[in-house]
């Protein structure tokens, strides 16, 4: 097969390959950075032609030229696997939506959905010497996608990464329908993290004590994640492996430091494997044609059985709020919702069952409201509308910066204590007040 020639075949403009979505279609928008560029300006300019399109994406690191069009509800509904600040946005206009499901089973679902995906459109890193188009840092659910999508087109971005993986990293020219060469932008970055706070600090200074040599390493996105890398990268410990969901710069910092050689993992051995990743430019040109990282697809990377595989796996995330029943809130403020459900209870079950893994949850005791008032996140009860993204059953270290506590297998009464010992002390004879009327506090407890 002469790729060449079957690739100038293939090739056209944005605006001839946008013709392929009709009214009514379901077109699937790439993933993150893999979001379409060029073709979402082409795109844009034919919506407004169009009704009922019903496009589907997540974690936008722009604002897409299809939500700039006059009156997109009109024309369109944006549903996302996992919302960021854009999408949140465009939810008040009446077109966005979340998706519910766990990040693991979106695979599943695409090979399975009756759903039909008539399109699929995103960007990709230029064709190799064997035919094949890289998937960037996004290799996620994109095999998957483009396994059910009826069109197939790629826009290629030579300043796309190419990630190197083990299996579903790529597409074939000969499964894809059209070729756009872009506008080439900058991968889009997520921008350097803010400095850690000293509330940052102190929590991750908890968690890295619980951390041995040779463990394997998720970290969530968030500042209190990151200054646990940047803790990790300043400490004495060795031999460290990577099997997260996402890559962020924190493991690029941690593997200059020598930290991570990933030689005690028990599978992917020497590899750091992530479903997808983003960042700063520091991020891609690290992964980019780099073998140690492994690029999969995210029902591989978040897969109960593949954490747990792993010993000493370590599970760190960030959280909205949680009760005193122990149930977190990591996706919504109320009924509005902020991010997902993501992989966060895949990683907290899998690292439970790793031999020696443990899975912390991590958040402020208080944030300050709008009018400068502030208030615990550590709640009786969470508040109407909040979502459950894990069950009181499941969490297993709980981490503020007044302390680390281990909530699994409590009685109702000990966990309710354990979780107001790490409490703002402002909050906590309030909190009791309140487990004393849930009938969940023990007179003996603890004051």
């Amino acid at each position: 097969m002469d790729f060449k020639t079957l690739y100038t075949q293939k090739l056209t403009t944005a605006e001839e390959a946008v013709k392929a979505v009709k009214s009514g279609d379901w077109v699937d928008y790439g993933w993150c950075t893999g979001t379409p560029v060029t073709l979402d300006r082409a795109m844009a300019k034919r919506l407004t032609e169009l009704t009922d399109v019903n496009f589907r994406g997540g974690i936008l690191m722009w604002k897409p030229a299809i939500f700039e069009i006059e009156n997109p509800a009109e024309h369109m509904t944006w549903n996302s696997w996992h919302m960021g600040g854009i999408e949140r946005r465009a939810i008040a206009e009446g077109f966005s939506f979340y998706a519910p499901i766990r990040y693991s089973e979106l695979p599943r679902y695409y090979r399975d959905s009756k759903t039909p995906s008539n399109v699929a459109m995103f960007q990709v890193a230029p064709m190799d010497e064997h035919g094949f188009f890289n998937f960037g840092p996004n290799a996620s659910h994109m095999a998957a996608c483009c396994e059910k999508a009826d069109t197939i087109i790629v826009e290629v971005n030579k300043n796309m990464p190419r990630c190197l993986g083990g299996f579903e990293e790529s597409i074939h020219i000969s499964q894809v329908d059209m070729i756009v060469e872009g506008s080439n932008p900058d991968i889009a970055s997520m921008g350097a993290a803010a400095p850690a706070t000293d509330v940052d600090q102190a929590v991750a200074k908890y968690i890295v004590n619980e951390i041995p040599d040779g463990a394997c390493l998720q970290l969530g996105i968030g500042g209190m994640p990151n200054a646990v890398g940047s803790l990790i990268a300043e400490s004495d410990l060795k031999d460290l492996g990577v099997h997260t969901e996402m890559y962020v710069d924190a493991f690029v910092d941690i593997a200059k430091a020598g930290k991570i050689t990933g030689l005690r993992k028990n599978i992917d051995k020497g590899r750091q494997v992530y479903a997808f990743g983003a960042g700063t430019q520091k991020l891609y040109d690290y992964v980019n044609e780099n073998p140690e990282c492994m690029s999969a697809p995210v029902d591989y990377t978040n897969d109960i059985r593949q954490i747990s595989a792993l010993d000493n796996f370590m599970s760190i995330n960030n959280a909205v709020d949680i009760d005193l029943y122990g149930q977190i809130n990591a996706e919504s403020a109320g009924t509005k919702q902020i991010s997902g459900a993501g992989g966060q209870l895949d990683f907290v079950l899998g690292a439970y069952l790793s031999n020696g893994g443990k899975s912390f949850i991590c958040m402020s005791s208080t944030f300050k409201k709008k009018d400068g008032t502030v208030e615990s996140r550590i709640k009786p009860t969470l508040d109407n509308g909040s979502i459950v993204t894990d069950t009181r059953a499941n969490v297993h270290y709980f981490v503020t910066e007044y302390g680390i506590v281990n909530l699994k297998g409590l009685s109702a009464w000990q966990k309710t204590e354990a979780i107001i010992s790490v409490a703002h002390p402002d909050f906590r004879d309030q909190l009791i007040k309140e487990a004393e009327k849930m009938h969940i506090w023990k007179r003996s407890n603890k004051r």
